[in-house]
């Protein structure tokens, strides 16, 4: 009974706090050119992306939009040790570039100006902590395809969290698909492998219990016949 309890707080924590979570795109870390962009479907819905940045890499994203179209983008870092002063730039590369390097684009260039450690926020859903960046509002100048280029200037590695868009879009056959996965590839990204082995001891708990509680009663009535059968005799 007490397990049970504990698997129904735990789901209603994440659905109690499931407005506050971006839908997770995953990817296979293959998006480093402008060729290889990684698809953000619209980039209005607010998503979300954890990468994994190495050392003179840059990560790009794609989305198309229109005239008129509000965008937002941010950035964060896991609040994890040796992550402090981990600031990647932002890039924002119109839909008339030429070439293949972000040096030869028509480019908006955001880099984080501010103080470490910077402000952090704690999300809820992921129960993690994070460093915040820099931010990206804007107005679309032209219809057309979008590009987003992260690249670290300083060429160290780390971790960042990429946002879009403001629009949380949530159905409800996501709090069985979506949600439950992003909060396990959120405990990946942040190396948080005791959560995901309390996890796992919990549905196995769930699962073996009443297996266990039916071989108990089955052993049981086996005894008890046979020592009516015993008594007869």
């Amino acid at each position: 009974m007490k397990v049970i309890f504990t698997i129904a707080l735990v789901v209603a924590l994440m659905m109690t706090n499931s407005a506050y979570a971006h839908k997770l795109i995953l990817h296979d870390e293959s998006h480093r050119d402008f060729d290889s962009a990684l698809n953000i479907p619209d980039h209005k819905i607010s998503w979300a992306v954890y990468e994994n940045l190495g050392a003179n890499k840059a990560k790009y994203y794609k989305f198309d939009a229109l005239k008129g179209d509000s965008l937002y983008a941010s950035l964060v870092i896991p609040k994890m040790e040796g992550l402090e002063e981990y600031a990647p730039t932002m890039f924002l590369v119109s839909n008339e570039f030429q070439g293949d390097s972000i040096e030869s684009q028509d480019v908006q260039k955001y880099p984080y100006v501010g103080e470490f450690p910077s402000s952090e926020f704690y999300e809820p859903f992921g129960q993690v902590t994070y460093w915040e960046r820099q931010e990206i509002t804007t107005e679309i100048p032209t219809d057309g395809q979008y590009f987003i280029v992260v690249s670290d200037e300083k060429n160290q590695s780390g971790k960042y969290s990429l946002a879009i868009g403001t629009i949380e879009d949530f159905s409800g056959e996501d709090f069985l698909t979506i949600l439950p996965q992003a909060w396990f590839e959120t405990k990946l990204f942040v190396n948080d492998y005791a959560s995901i082995a309390v996890f796992f001891a919990v549905i196995i708990s769930i699962i073996a219990i009443p297996i266990l509680v039916a071989l108990k009663k089955k052993f049981k009535r086996g005894n008890i016949v046979e020592l009516k059968s015993k008594d007869f005799n």
